[in-house]
């Protein structure tokens, strides 16, 4: 329906439209500030308010709101304001800009951006899932190619605004997308000054990185801060920042192509960024391209409640629910043996892992004819490699298998009859070559390979592996366009493939991108879990999870545990996080290591869910040699905490613990694993004064639990 002079049709405009869901108590609290009993405890609602007379739109909950208004006499549509409802703090549209999220520029130099006067043809407010509502609007131009549906979410018990938009090509010519910001958001700047908060992924070229933490401050008038997000990206796809008051943004990208993330100050405005790379997208007459989604967050306090925040939206909104509550499970992966597996090595290494209570079983790589005949090997699995998953699910243990569907053996028979479903770039992953993803043909026969095997061999987990998954192919005898493999390879290529193949069998995903190279918020909504970094040690273990753990729940840090003798300080060195995956050669294990692994695996299984569904706190800085390092949990509902302390060959044997988050009022017991010592201490002496963890060994670790007294 066509609009006149941007007023939305009388059947919109009758009345406010507002649906509220009621539910459970919000646990939102502000560093510092956390909410008491006393206090009066905010309703996990969500609504959506349209104003006719204004042509506005509030977004809100119990915690957050948003305003969004058409402006008549411009007809551009803009943030008005992100509010903290708890604290009253603002973030105002910029004096001399708009505020909107998409920036689409074409070919020929046309496209939409903040300064586009849209008409509204149409809207609707909808239920979102989660307990959430979503705005959706139609807008539109006149004489523009193009035609924008954009939709925005809000959710109970989430400062969060997530948006996510689709461009409608209404020539009827083909045109070429060029540009795509899909985060440009602007705010005015308050003069304040910022910083900012990022975190790299597992990199290994052009430097070394294991999800080191990154502190700058935001200059203004500068170039900004930017980071490389996505597959084979530099960093993680969330950025933060905050002043001087812990009054802070924080954004994240669903999107596992590569893509620049960034903020800059400058003009009296903070402008976000968020650029895909190689983009020349061919959009036909009359076709559909749906944009990334983003999320843009409020948060006030210090780096930890930023992620925090994000952790709570991603478990609340983004990730997939845990396949059952004993999730993160205890796993064994065969890669100790490299490629030298058979059955009997793999039936030998079962009945020991079930012995000590590991609950998933893995076949790593090696098991296959080649990469990319994805059928068991006959001389390796001459009883068939499904009689070996019917031997693990029969001693209790669930299958799991490696599959690096990105990758093929040269004389793979798939290569020999398509030997032009390879990428022009190839990543060298263990001789193999690197399949185009992005082109169709090739996606469609490996959504079939990976159906066939999870159904013939009845496999429960899917470990993905793969070097750079996105990747880089100019083909011209491709689907794809030969300058636009990034969108291609990811939205159209890996995107498709894992969630197709997961809607058709159910399987359950670990993403394994060398080493935790794909950290983004679409990984998060396909996969259960993550790799954070891959047998690198018990200091680069501890290291993966300090950093991931500012963007990502503590499931998507999972950890390869080298084959190596067992101790404490080693065991618990993998103890924090997603699944604890052991790569032992077990029947070669001496019987003090399998006694310790039993008894280190029963203390996981008993910890696993607090850590799972705690509030993370970075105690100390990262881990490194010649130091003590500290992560805790805190169990907002319970009220209890839990603390990993490692010395990693520090000089002093004795280290001075003081814990975050507890009720300062309020009396709690403290016990130690290892130490035979309690204490019962005020939740301001823990978190003042603290409590002394030994500490014996110059590599030794301590588990310290905390829980009000009388218990």
């Amino acid at each position: 329906m066509s609009l006149k002079n941007n007023q939305l049709p009388d059947t919109l405009a009758s009345g406010i439209y507002r649906r509220q869901l009621l539910g459970a108590a919000a646990g939102w609290c502000l560093a510092g500030n956390p909410i008491s009993a006393a206090d009066p405890v905010p309703l996990r609602s969500a609504e959506i308010v349209y104003e006719a007379a204004f042509q506005s739109w509030t977004l809100k909950n119990d915690i957050f709101q948003a305003v969004l208004r058409l402006n008549a006499s411009t007809g551009v549509l803009q943030l008005e304001e992100l509010r903290n409802l708890l604290t009253n703090e603002v973030w105002r549209l910029p004096s001399r800009s708009g505020s909107f999220p998409i920036l689409v520029e074409l070919a020929d130099g046309r496209g939409l951006s903040g300064e586009t006067r849209f008409l509204v043809t149409g809207q609707s407010i909808a239920e979102a899932g989660q307990g959430g509502k979503s705005l959706t609007l139609e807008l539109s131009e006149e004489d523009n190619p193009l035609m924008l549906t954009i939709s925005f979410f809000v959710y109970p018990g989430q400062a969060v605004l997530r948006h996510q938009a689709a461009i409608a090509n209404r020539l009827g010519q083909t045109v070429v997308v060029k540009r795509m910001n899909f985060l440009a958001w602007n705010f005015a700047d308050d003069r304040a000054k910022f910083d900012t908060f990022a975190v790299h992924q597992w990199v290994v070229v052009p430097r070394e990185a294991n999800f080191d933490p990154q502190e700058l401050p935001l200059v203004a008038g500068g170039a900004g801060v930017t980071v490389s997000t996505g597959s084979g990206g530099s960093y993680c796809s969330w950025l933060a920042l905050r002043d001087a008051a812990g009054r802070g943004l924080y954004a994240g990208l669903e999107f596992n192509g590569r893509a620049d993330l960034s903020i800059r100050q400058a003009d009296d405005r903070l402008t976000w960024s968020a650029e895909v790379q190689e983009l020349n997208h061919p959009l036909l007459a009359g076709a559909t391209m749906e944009l990334p989604a983003a999320m843009l967050g409020l948060f006030r306090g210090d780096w930890d409640e930023a992620g925090y925040r994000t952790q709570r939206y991603v478990e609340a909104v983004l990730a997939p629910p845990i396949p059952d509550n004993n999730f993160p499970y205890v796993a064994w992966d065969s890669w100790g043996y490299l490629q030298e597996i058979n059955e009997e090595i793999l039936r030998e290494n079962a009945k020991v892992a079930a012995r000590l209570g590991i609950e998933l079983f893995i076949v790593d790589l090696g098991w296959a004819t080649a990469m990319g005949d994805w059928r068991a090997d006959d001389e390796k699995f001459p009883s068939g490699l499904r009689a070996l998953s019917d031997y693990v699910h029969d001693l209790g243990m669930k299958f799991g298998l490696h599959f690096a569907f990105s990758e093929a053996d040269p004389q793979s028979s798939v290569l020999q009859l398509h030997p032009n479903w390879t990428s022009t770039e190839t990543y060298n992953f263990h001789g193999a070559v690197s399949m185009c993803l992005g082109h169709q043909p090739a996606r469609d026969w490996i959504i079939e390979q990976g159906v066939n095997l999870i159904r013939n061999y009845r496999v429960d987990w899917v470990l993905q592996d793969g070097q750079t998954l996105v990747k880089q192919c100019s083909k011209t005898t491709h689907s794809h366009h030969p300058a636009n493999s990034n969108w291609a390879n990811s939205e159209e290529g890996l995107d498709v493939i894992v969630s197709e193949i997961r809607r058709r069998t159910g399987v359950v995903w670990e993403n394994c991108a060398n080493g935790g190279s794909m950290m983004t918020f679409k990984m998060v909504r396909n996969y259960v879990t993550s790799i954070t970094n891959d047998a690198s040690g018990s200091l680069g273990s501890r290291q993966g999870v300090y950093g991931a753990t500012f963007p990502f729940p503590p499931r998507f840090a999972d950890r390869y545990m080298p084959d190596q003798d067992l101790d404490t300080y080693t065991t618990r060195s993998f103890m924090f996080g997603g699944p604890w995956i052991f790569m032992n050669r077990l029947p070669e294990l001496r019987p003090q290591d399998l006694a310790l692994a039993a008894r280190e695996i029963a203390i996981y299984k008993a910890t696993r869910a607090a850590v799972r569904d705690g509030r993370v706190s970075h105690l100390t800085g990262r881990p490194a040699p010649g130091q003590v390092d500290a992560i805790q949990s805190y169990n907002e509902s319970r009220d209890t905490a839990l603390v990993i302390v490692t010395r990693e060959s520090a000089p002093n044997n004795r280290y001075t613990l003081r814990l975050r988050n507890l009720v300062a009022t309020r009396q709690y017991q403290v016990r130690f694993e290892t130490a035979t010592g309690r204490y019962v201490m005020s939740g301001a002496q823990l978190m003042t004064t603290g409590v002394e963890v030994s500490l014996p060994e110059r590599l030794s670790a301590e588990i310290v639990y905390v829980e009000p007294a009388g218990r």
